[in-house]
């Protein structure tokens, strides 16, 4: 099952609606999207801590969620709130060390893309540009990964990385 956002909306409305199977679908699908999420800033028990914890504010949350409004915004705000809950926990317990240093670096274009609706900005791009994006930004692929996937050359797919987030700046600066 794909994990895009009308797969993801539909099963989270049919859970909604008290449809066992699809909320049990939708978590599943949930687990790899939230792990590829977090690995980029922690590692070990946390990320795994991270996941959890997200997917029970997902639960506990999951009547506030609109079906007239996209799912994945809604998802990765709580993840992101949840990140923020464990930098704040582990600044108050003094563990620094153990966090991955790299959230600052992060432009917040995957941000951007979840809240605004990644499928509809990714369809409005040339294909290799999207699955570029698709591959390394949402999936978490390294460069090297990306690109044997693809079958696209290192080089040209960091080209198609960034003229799409060019592209996809100046689509979102045309709706503001």
């Amino acid at each position: 099952m794909n994990t895009d956002e009308k797969t993801l909306a539909n099963l989270m409305a049919a859970s909604q609606r008290g449809d066992r199977n699809a909320y049990h679908a939708l978590l599943t699908l949930l687990l790899p999207l939230l792990h590829r999420f977090f690995r980029r800033y922690v590692h070990g028990s946390a990320l795994d801590d991270l996941v959890q914890d997200t997917l029970i504010s997902v639960h506990r949350k999951r009547d506030s969620w609109d079906p007239l409004r996209p799912f994945l915004p809604w998802l990765f705000a709580i993840a992101r709130y949840r990140w923020v809950d464990h930098l704040r926990r582990h600044y108050r317990a003094g563990m620094e060390e153990q966090l991955v240093d790299n959230f600052s670096i992060d432009s917040g274009e995957s941000a951007i893309m979840f809240r605004l609706g990644c499928d509809h900005l990714l369809s409005m791009l040339p294909e290799g540009q999207a699955q570029a994006i698709r591959v390394t930004r949402i999936e978490g692929l390294s460069t090297a990964e990306a690109s044997a996937r693809l079958g696209q050359s290192e080089s040209l797919l960091k080209v198609n990385v960034h003229r799409g987030l060019k592209k996809l700046a100046s689509l979102i600066e045309d709706e503001r």
